[in-house]
């Protein structure tokens, strides 16, 4: 089923919505989504460029320019996502929910004027050796023209009901490959206490483990925690992308904020990790020109 919107949800709604939805949600080993592959469409939809140049300048991208950097999709697309998986049939708690990867494929330039039409979709639910993950599609389109797509895992811990003896990969990973050589550490960035506040107001995810210590500690964490996209955004920032490009990025540990990372990269890999030669790795990706 397709359902074309008038206009993006409310973010903030959603996400409330989807707190107080999680407690009467119990996932479990084979559980399904009868909404598997049903769509959710908004059309002519017209980038506020003033948000845009809030985004751009809290993930260290340039400003000024007509074209959108190439995470800013996902954020576009976010509310979308919500929407579905705050909806009443989607079975796993929106609470305790955690992103852990993202592969995103620009197949041409986004321009940041003019309009675009996204769709979103969960693809599947995939049994994980930690409990369940959803694999979330966003695509963006200019015209008739798939221009941007994105492809996000989102897991619910839960009992399984048995730990397979091999360890798994994440849903859609490629095939393991040899461990690859250390990356050469180019900067340290020392992160404020407001990072997240910061890029909430400029993407609208006010998750409140991202905003301030005591609203992240109800949660669990000591400090309030960055936006995973931001992280992923800030360091394509720093590393830099082709035109025509495909990026895999796997969220490992949270980022306390305020904090020092260290930025580590080659021409095809990019990590942040913890300062230090034992420096926790927080997040790893690969960044692949795509062959005309």
């Amino acid at each position: 089923m397709v359902t074309f919107l008038s206009g993006p949800p409310a973010l903030g709604p959603r996400l409330a919505l989807g707190a107080l939805r999680s407690p009467f949600r119990r996932p479990r080993p084979g559980v399904a989504f009868p909404g598997t592959g049903d769509r959710l469409v908004l059309p002519g939809l017209r980038v506020d460029l003033a948000r845009l140049a809030a985004y751009e300048r809290v993930c260290a991208f340039p400003t000024g320019e007509d074209s959108l950097p190439l995470t800013y999709p996902h954020v576009l697309g976010f509310p979308l996502a919500m929407r579905i998986m705050s909806g009443r049939g989607f079975p796993l708690p929106l609470l305790g929910l955690v992103h852990t990867s993202i592969e995103m494929t620009r197949h041409s330039a986004l321009a940041a004027t003019g309009s675009h039409e996204l769709t979103v979709y969960v693809e599947r639910l995939a049994a994980h050796r930690r409990g369940t993950a959803a694999v979330v599609v966003t695509e963006m389109r200019d015209g008739d023209a798939l221009v941007w797509e994105s492809t996000s895992t989102y897991l619910t811990r839960h009992r399984t009901e048995a730990t397979p003896a091999p360890r798994e990969a994440e849903p859609g990973a490629p095939p393991s490959a040899p461990a690859p050589c250390p990356l050469p550490v180019l900067d340290e960035w020392r992160l404020a206490a407001d990072v997240g506040r910061r890029y909430g107001a400029a993407s609208g995810d006010r998750n409140p483990i991202h905003l301030h210590p005591l609203t992240a500690r109800l949660f669990g964490f000591p400090r309030a925690i960055a936006h995973g996209m931001w992280t992923v955004a800030r360091c394509l920032a720093a590393h830099g992308t082709p035109q025509a490009v495909r990026v895999r990025a796997e969220f490992r540990a949270p980022v306390l904020l305020p904090g020092t990372v260290a930025f580590a990269s080659d021409a095809e890999r990019f990590e942040l990790r913890g300062t230090g030669e034992t420096g926790r790795v927080h997040v790893s990706g690969r960044v692949d020109p795509l062959v005309p």
